[in-house]
């Protein structure tokens, strides 16, 4: 009996030295990307390391293979975060492990409720920490993003997720899935749990409910029933041999799962032992709506349908849109006014159509759809069954492994160009075109050089007697006024446009060109000086897009400060939505409206060379030019005024009631989720045609996003819109959705302006949003 409990205590001390000898992380270290101190932590043998690596213009944290001249990301972790700059700190504190990135709040890698008592960074690339009794608390191991090590199961009910690209592991198009009933399962991002939208499969469904992926030291890679302790699949073979060698398992960007192996010598690339797929084009999704893949010397290659053009060439994800406007069919004497059918052989689509026939020939179901104006792609194949669609279209492809064909409505301004000519015609025409050519460059050299000397001799000295002045704005084209100036082009501000919280805005004609403005007079206490004042109007000046209000030029005269922007002549959002001078927009047209919008606040808060947090999204602060496209104003203004009747209960808060976010009044600090939640408020007053705070109405009405939600949960729509507009019904709940997504108390449930355009033009699936208060009513 005491040889037994010596044993026992002796077990215990050599399970504990084990332990120790591989926790190598020191509690008091801490990590930086750049400077004195170390950027990550090793394993023993400095194979793998936890720490910071390069992403983009930043770092993000993750395990990755260190000891190779290739440094391989396995693990990331807090993947779709942004990036941290080089100021940002890792470290152990208060028994946590800290993320400190200011001026972002810190985070915490993992969030895990007991207290570590010691770290490691383990050769088989597996990151530990764990409890003062050394328990393992929490291992990179049970929590993969993309990659699987040797040694390392994907378990049953997890999945991987593909990254964005090589460089950019931030969550992808694609996922992996091992699911309860033993299958796994390859599907595109957004798409459900259903197995038709599956583009991978193992065949092992039902084999069981404790299934898990595992990948063993040679670079096998196989399902096992972890109760019976037996294989159900193998996947791919056991090399005969593992001298000097590591494998892993990764869903690459283009959704496909891969096995590589690499030799360890300072020579070494990873190398494709085992692929999922041979077929580029088979992970459906990777194209976007409106676009389809196809092959070429076995790459993947994203085309858009006809009459379409991408949204962004360089990202084929984000899919395509049309080139020419769509056509209500309230407005049309009938479908085939203005259109023409296109055709695509061999062409395959998610199978979501609004209505199929039986017909006898590929002729017919063109015809059918032409004449139908609801139809705008018709799908004909073996079955002899004519499939009628509206867009968007997902999941496209062609292949010779389908005889389907793809008929497509087209305006007919953009169908191809005849046929070529002839290379004689050819030749006359080059000819001629060199000639004209010449003849205008010519002409275009005299006239310039004669404006240029214009200009500088006399246009440069005649501006300058009448400003007295010339600024310049740096690298933008902005131009300066005089006050007087401004006075004397509005006519002494005589005809007022509209009235804000920062300004008055009055109707103005430039006199060397005519050009009608709108001159914006800012009324408040300024929140900087001249030269602030300057510099922050050079980052306004700099945002050009197609949904900004364009700002022309300036003032800073004494105490007067005015702006000046392009001028709208359709007024603004709230005229069209609420004023009843005019017709209400129909719903193709508000849908357009709302990605609009979408678009510019997009360009604002991702694409501008900085960053711009617009605090007053409101139908006031859109206006509409005369092609009725929206274009959002007052950008960048929250940080040019300061209001002068700020009380100690609002200090700082910007905006118009009903449309401010929430946690402006609860000392939140403000992000650029708090215009996601102007613009879910604005959303829904398109839709619904009113505004969002209504009191004439019955109470449980008064208040638009109560009203919208209480609707949407009794899946009583139609209310919204009215019986006398005629609206897509899968249309209008994915846009109610994305509103509620959008005004949720909580910012972090918020989404992106990216991902609220997509999910607008119908690029990704919508999950069901919770009611927008549930997150203050459980806390």
């Amino acid at each position: 009996m005491a040889f037994t409990i010596i044993f026992f205590i002796f077990l215990t001390f050599s399970t504990i030295e084990a332990q120790q000898r591989s926790t190598n992380i020191s509690l008091s270290s801490s990590l930086t990307p750049t400077g004195t101190n170390s950027s990550s932590w090793l394993s023993p043998s400095g194979l793998y390391a936890f720490g910071f690596y390069r992403q983009g213009s930043g770092y993000a944290v993750g395990v990755f293979a260190a000891g190779i001249p290739e440094k391989t990301v396995v693990w990331t972790a807090n993947r779709d975060n942004p990036p941290v700059l080089g100021n940002a700190t890792l470290s152990f504190r208060d028994g946590r492990l800290v993320l400190e990135a200011p001026p972002a709040p810190n985070t915490y890698i993992p969030d895990v409720p007991q207290v570590i008592s010691a770290a490691s960074m383990l050769d088989s690339g597996n990151f530990v920490l764990y409890n003062s009794a050394l328990g393992i608390i929490w291992q990179s191991f049970d929590y993969p993003t993309d990659t699987i090590l040797a040694g390392q199961r994907l378990k049953n009910g997890k999945q991987l997720f593909s990254s964005a690209s090589e460089g950019n592991h931030s969550t992808g198009l694609f996922r992996l899935k091992m699911q309860d009933d033993g299958h796994l399962l390859s599907f595109p991002l957004q798409a459900p749990d259903q197995t038709w939208y599956h583009y991978w499969q193992s065949d092992t469904a039902f084999t069981g409910n404790n299934i898990t992926l595992n990948l063993d030291d040679k670079g096998h890679l196989y399902l096992l029933n972890e109760t019976g302790g037996n294989t159900i699949k193998n996947l791919s073979k056991a090399e005969s041999s593992n001298d000097g060698k590591i494998y892993r398992m990764t869903l690459d960007a283009d959704g496909i799962f891969r096995v590589y192996s690499l030799t360890l010598d300072p020579k070494g690339n990873w190398s494709a032992t085992w692929t999922s797929s041979n077929d580029k084009c088979d992970p459906i999704g990777l194209c976007g709506i409106n676009g389809y893949c196809i092959t070429n010397d076995t790459e993947a290659h994203c085309k858009c349908l006809p009459g379409f053009n991408f949204v962004n060439p360089e990202i084929w994800s984000l899919g395509c849109e049309r080139n020419f406007a769509a056509v209500s069919c309230n407005n049309t004497n009938g479908g085939s006014a203005g259109f023409e059918m296109m055709r695509e052989e061999n062409m395959s689509w998610e199978d979501q159509n609004y209505k199929w026939t039986e017909l006898t020939n590929k002729e017919d179901c063109q015809q059918s759809c032409l004449e139908d104006c609801n139809c705008e792609v018709a799908l004909y194949g073996e079955d002899k069954k004519c499939k009628k669609q509206r867009l968007p279209l997902r999941y496209g492809r062609r292949s010779l492994r389908t005889s389907q064909v793809a008929f497509i409505k087209v305006a007919k301004e953009h169908l191809p160009l005849p046929p070529k000519r002839t290379k004689k015609e050819l030749r006359l025409e080059t000819v001629l075109i060199i000639g004209a050519s010449l003849v205008t460059f010519a002409i275009m050299v005299l006239t310039i050089s004669g404006f240029l000397i214009y200009r500088n001799r006399v246009w440069v000295y005649k501006k300058i007697s009448e400003r007295g002045h010339i600024e310049f704005g740096g690298d933008i084209n902005l131009r300066t006024f005089t006050f007087a100036k401004l006075e004397e082009v509005t006519n002494g501000f005589r005809e007022e446009l509209g009235r804000g919280a920062s300004g008055t805005v009055y109707k103005g004609i430039l006199p060397y060109n005519q050009k009608v403005v709108a001159v914006k007079k800012l009324e408040k206490a300024l929140a900087e000086g001249e030269r602030e004042f300057q510099r922050e109007i050079r980052v306004i000046g700099r945002t050009h897009h197609r949904n900004l209000v364009q700002l022309i030029g300036y003032c800073f005269d004494g105490p007067n400060r005015l702006l000046v922007y392009e001028y709208m002549c359709n007024g603004s959002l709230a005229d069209f939505l609420f004023k009843h001078e005019r017709p209400q927009p129909n719903w193709d047209e508000k849908v357009e409206i709302a990605r609009d919008i979408a678009r510019g606040i997009h360009y604002l808060h991702d694409e501008c060379e900085t960053q711009i947090i617009h605090c007053d999204i409101k139908p006031q602060n859109i206006l509409m030019d005369e092609h009725c496209c929206a274009k959002i104003s007052d950008f960048g203004l929250a940080k040019l005024s300061k209001a002068l009747d700020q009380t100690k209960t609002y200090m700082g808060i910007r905006g118009t009631r009903g449309y401010v976010a929430p946690e402006w009044h609860r000392k939140m600090p403000i992000t650029v989720k708090a215009d996601v939640y102007s613009f879910g408020i604005v959303l829904l007053e398109i839709i619904c045609g009113r505004k969002c705070l209504d009191w004439s109405r019955r109470e449980d009405e008064a208040v638009l996003e109560d009203w919208v939600y209480d609707c949407y949960e009794a899946r009583e729509l139609g209310k919204l819109v009215g019986e006398e507009e005629e609206v897509d019904m899968r249309r209008l709940e994915r846009m109610v959705k994305v509103g509620l997504w959008c005004i949720q108390d909580e910012p972090s449930l918020r989404p992106s302006m990216k991902k609220v355009l997509l999910m607008i033009e119908g690029t990704v699936d919508i999950p069901t949003p919770p009611s927008p208060t549930s997150f203050l009513s459980a806390i």
